[in-house]
């Protein structure tokens, strides 16, 4: 049987046949994908059935994010029978042939002219819900109306959302299937520094504590696995994401540096291991996108017994904003856990992403095998302006400051609807594509980093577009539940305006650098450092209103809006008084 890939000629030609078309969404790592493709859709009725009336599309989830978006039936495999515009007419996840067969009988036969006579579409296959539901990327027609205002009120809204859906005994959310929600830890830390309120503290360490206990943790070799299947955190489904550690490992190393817990320090650090030993691509540098899952392989409890039964297979891809969220969490982790070397991957990743998938009229393409393809979603730009963003925060790395405003430029002039949210991709970056949508948690990542960037610009251009991003939102948020943890934050970090460091000094210097990561190292919840040689970054530094340092010394300038608190040349003194001008936000 041969497979088409989703593009005008697979739909011109179901046009012509009058027929309609399977769709099989699948993922690398999925080994129910694996299963559904080696029998279900081996059999011999299946095969005659779909080369004879249907014309078939298979397309890889991660490759073709928007059309998962659209198409997936809560997890993965998905199986979907459209018409020959696109739209859905039914779909099934993990399903036997016999089944299977009954169900594309009756739609080739009532395609296409008595397609009101098909029941309901959707098959119950026992696939797994997917990490995110689909009324996270909804679309929505144009302009509708002026938007509500936006206030704490929304954040306290969602802070009382997550505590009233949090497992009180296991942790995490979701009753039955536990996906981490590591963004909604990062929040919730956020908001207890804020407030101390004890109801938070106590969801945030039950979940951290029993991840680390329970099976969806890999204690022989680290990382997470992708999901558990119980409320407990057991039977997990063994793959590992690149994604989904590297966000998990970032909630671990915040939580160390705010709590001080050593074993979350020691989860982090496993996950670091087996990020680096097992993804990390040895000729680009960058980090792949996943493990294969094998159950037998992952009960095996020492290094020596999976040495011998052999790994699983890694899937090579590199995906953009999977490394961007890598590069991100490598750098705060390089910081909290003294370790340089991860800062130094940080780069060399970032470097890889902005030299060979970054192009200024496409925007940031979508994932590297070879070359670069898919450019212009949304995912993308997002989170590697995101990564631009903290390369200058933590590591006072300033080149990326034109790329961070080229990338920013870029995705508002193509992205950015008229009523301010950002659509999941460019308009013409998909032939025969679903109708853009609109997700509620990658517009929370662009609006953070855009209020982050008019930090270091100076320049409120980009807070406001953030602010149209975020009030696009502010009449619907309420019905994604708990999964609006990240638009909570964008919206606490408008009304908490970051403590500023700016550091004005030579770029390698060890008093600069200490500085720095003075004012790096305590957690801080809304925070901007920004480094600024006074001969490199003149320009920047004219922007900045502050003095060049007399002599040699580095100095640091700590002001929050327009209010200036103090200045010091000691690294000593910085934690002082960052707690102070915190205390006063």
């Amino acid at each position: 049987m041969h497979w088409h890939q989703w593009n005008d000629e697979a739909f011109q030609r179901a046009r012509e046949r009058a027929c309609p078309v399977l769709l099989f969404l699948r993922a690398g790592w999925c080994p129910r994908c694996d299963d559904l493709a080696s029998r279900t859709l081996a059999d011999e009725s299946v095969l005659r059935l779909l080369t004879e009336k249907f014309v078939c599309i298979e397309v890889d989830k991660d490759q073709s994010p928007e059309i998962d978006a659209r198409y997936r039936n809560g997890g993965w495999p998905t199986l979907a029978w459209l018409d020959a515009d696109g739209e859905l007419l039914g779909a099934a996840n993990s399903i036997d042939a016999d089944p299977l067969v009954q169900r594309l009988t009756q739609v080739s036969e009532l395609y296409p002219d008595r397609l009101d006579e098909l029941p309901d579409g959707t098959v119950e296959g026992g696939a797994p819900r997917g990490d995110q539901p689909a009324p996270l990327s909804q679309a929505r027609p144009g302009p509708r109306g002026p938007a509500p205002e936006l206030s704490m009120e929304v954040v306290d809204d969602v802070v009382e959302t997550l505590i009233e859906t949090a497992d009180p005994l296991h942790g995490g959310w979701g009753t039955r299937q536990k996906f981490p929600h590591p963004e909604a830890l990062h929040f919730l830390i956020v908001r207890w520094t804020q407030t101390g309120d004890k109801r938070i503290l106590k969801i945030v360490l039950r979940t951290l504590r029993r991840m680390q206990q329970g099976q969806i943790y890999d204690r022989v070799e680290g990382g997470f696995y992708r999901y558990a299947t119980h409320a407990d955190w057991s039977v997990p489904h063994h793959e590992k994401r690149l994604e989904s550690n590297a966000q998990r490992m970032l909630a671990y190393v915040e939580a160390h540096q705010a709590f001080g817990d050593k074993t979350f320090k020691e989860t982090a650090t496993g996950i670091l291991e087996w990020m680096h030993s097992t993804l990390l691509d040895g000729e680009t540098r960058a980090f792949k996108g996943s493990q294969d899952a094998d159950p037998i392989y992952a009960h095996l409890p020492t290094r020596e017994a999976r040495a011998q039964h052999g790994p699983p297979d890694c899937d090579p891809t590199i995906f953009t904003h999977w490394n961007a969220m890598t590069v991100s969490s490598l750098l705060k982790a390089a910081l909290v856990l003294d370790e340089d070397r991860y800062r130094v991957q940080a780069l060399v990743t970032l470097e890889f992403l902005m030299e060979n998938l970054w192009d200024e009229r496409d925007g940031m393409y979508h994932y590297w095998d070879g070359t670069y393809n898919l450019p212009g979603m949304l995912s993308d730009q997002a989170y590697t302006l995101r990564a631009l963003v903290e390369a200058m925060h933590y590591a006072g790395e300033n080149q990326y400051l034109d790329r961070a405003v080229k990338l920013a430029r870029h995705a508002i002039e193509n992205l950015q609807a008229e009523d301010g949210a950002f659509y999941d991709r460019l308009r013409s970056s998909r032939s025969s594509g679903p109708q853009r949508n609109r997700s509620i948690l990658e517009n929370a990542v662009m609006a953070e980093s855009l209020v982050r960037l008019s930090h270091m610009t100076r320049d409120t251009y980009f807070a406001e577009r953030a602010r149209a991003t975020l009030r696009s939102f502010a009449g619907d948020y309420r019905r994604y539940g708990h999964f609006v943890a990240g638009y909570g934050r964008a919206i606490d970090l408008l009304f908490h305006e970051p403590v500023h460091i700016t550091i004005v000094g030579a770029h390698g210097t060890d008093e600069t650098r200490a500085l720095r990561e003075a004012a790096l190292r305590p957690y801080v919840a809304s925070r901007v450092v920004q480094t600024v040689d006074p001969v490199a970054d003149r320009e920047l530094l004219a922007r900045c209103r502050l003095p060049a340092p007399d002599g040699q010394a580095a100095r640091a300038y700590l002001h929050q809006g327009r209010e200036s608190y103090a200045e010091t040349s000691k690294p000593e003194r910085l934690p002082a008084l960052l707690s102070r001008a915190e205390r006063s936000n």
